[in-house]
């Protein structure tokens, strides 16, 4: 099992960020050991390597910060609960795409866990909700965003699952660059759950992916 360590105040990102990438350097030269921290940030938006102006498109006195990450703007407040695994795929599988797609099964299982209900968009990261199974065309609302960096091997970043964030701060961006779908949360669900529960249920689903038998266990 990695080192676990859950967060209960609010934490400013660059500090945070800076941190992770200290640690992930000490896993790299092997004086570390896995971590996985579970944690909320102050209000911030974030870009990654591949993020554009063009997707900024509203006015915010919230700070704007390019990121080392994968993926495009994206948005993060005290109602998320926001996970940053850092593990050694060297002693797992190299392959990236299996590991996103491993993150995606972890949250999905995390949701399921609340009787959430969360699917895969083709090509498209995050964990995403139906907003009306009845229509015959599905719309798709997102619940939880991914956004990873793997160097040497050694995963950073990851995943945020919206429990109750201020939604209205996604209308500054096109979060994910994706402009056809709407984003929810546990709170616009119906669903009353405390941070404490999300973290508990993030935690022991952890191991169906990542666990001894998981698809991305560890060798040996």
């Amino acid at each position: 099992m990695p080192q676990w360590q859950i967060f209960d105040e609010i934490l400013d990102y660059e500090p945070t960020i800076d941190k992770m990438g200290a640690h992930v350097k000490a896993m790299q030269a092997g004086t570390a050991d896995e971590a996985v921290w579970i944690l909320s940030h102050k209000a911030v938006y974030t870009g990654g390597t591949s993020a554009t102006n063009g997707d900024i498109i509203g006015q915010s006195d919230i700070p704007f910060v390019e990121t080392g990450r994968g993926g495009q703007w994206t948005y993060h407040d005290p109602g998320m609960r926001i996970v940053y695994p850092m593990l050694n795929l060297n002693k797992r599988k190299t392959d990236v795409r299996l590991y996103v797609h491993c993150l995606e099964a972890w949250v999905i299982d995390t949701l399921a866990c609340f009787a959430i209900k969360g699917e895969r968009r083709e090509g498209l990261p995050g964990v995403w909700v139906k907003r009306d199974a009845s229509q015959d065309i599905a719309q798709y609302d997102k619940i939880a965003a991914l956004g990873v960096r793997v160097s040497k091997w050694v995963s950073a970043h990851g995943f945020s699952i919206n429990l109750a964030p201020d939604l209205s701060a996604f209308d500054t961006i096109v979060p994910c660059g994706v402009s056809d779908a709407g984003t929810t949360s546990f709170a616009a669900l119906g669903q009353d759950v405390s941070q404490a529960e999300l973290d508990m249920a993030i935690k022991d689903c952890y191991g169906n992916h990542f666990g001894p038998h998981g698809a991305m266990a560890l060798n040996g």
